[in-house]
């Protein structure tokens, strides 16, 4: 993908089995997409909403359980 620009990317950011992943691989990767050439679309930014509160209260959820949650 070097010198294109893709529409969309899905990225995996866990630890490759072979190695480590450097910010500046993360950076490359994500760069390559319009996303952040542009701005964020209403819905996106929705769904990052609605996520954000779904967490916060999973997390107090499990507080109440009682659970360790690091």
């Amino acid at each position: 993908a070097q010198g294109q620009t893709i529409p969309f990317v899905i990225i995996d950011i866990a630890t490759p089995p072979s190695g480590g992943l450097s910010l500046f691989n993360l950076y490359v990767a994500l760069s390559r997409s319009r996303v952040f050439q542009s701005g964020h679309c209403p819905e996106l930014l929705a769904e990052n909403n609605r996520l954000d509160q779904l967490d916060n209260s999973t997390l107090q959820w499990w507080q109440t359980l009682g659970k360790d949650v690091k």
